[in-house]
């Protein structure tokens, strides 16, 4: 195969990418590259054909392919390609609102852990001026996030201490029936 053949092949795997993503994530830069220095750019050509068929023929449509894959990613604990797919998302038509909510089913799904991971990706999304501009309801008929993630910080009566300590509304600790 040419170099000009090659390249111009390997050119058409970078543009699926970014049709999907809206960029070419750097690993997959990497591996095109390895796979022209070494002649397996058809290896290449046949994942992105592979991923091509399953994420545009999806009955799920490009957004909410995006969205799905940022929260598997967030329950597997991938930070790298969770970042990557919740670029994906905004490109395929997904807002702020919209990555909260797959962030906040983490958070049921697979803990704690997937919903930091989940925030900590958002929020290097949003951008700390523009803020107030990107904040959006929750959901319909919702208050804004800020507000829900102070009702959570709210003691609750019954509410269980991380040491285990049951706590009043005010955050007493209350005795355990013996």
């Amino acid at each position: 195969m040419t170099d000009d053949t090659c390249a111009r092949r390997a050119e058409a795997v970078r543009d699926r990418y970014r049709a999907t993503l809206g960029a070419v994530p750097g690993g997959v830069q990497e591996r095109l590259r390895l796979a022209q220095d070494f002649d397996r750019l058809p290896t290449e050509e046949a994942i992105a054909a592979l991923r091509h068929i399953v994420l545009t023929d999806s009955p799920l449509g490009g957004r909410v392919q995006q969205l799905v894959h940022f929260g598997q990613l967030l329950a597997l604990g991938r930070a790298h390609p969770a970042r990557i797919h919740a670029r994906g998302a905004l490109h395929a038509g997904a807002g702020i609102p919209d990555l909260i909510g797959v962030a906040e089913t983490a958070l049921i799904t697979a803990g704690v852990p997937a919903y930091a991971l989940g925030t900590e990706i958002i929020a290097e999304l949003t951008p700390a001026e523009g803020a107030e501009q990107v904040r959006d309801p929750v959901g319909p008929g919702l208050p804004d996030a800020d507000v829900v993630q102070e009702e959570f910080r709210e003691p609750r009566v019954g509410a269980v201490r991380v040491q285990g300590d049951p706590v009043d509304a005010r955050g007493a600790a209350k005795d355990l029936p013996k």
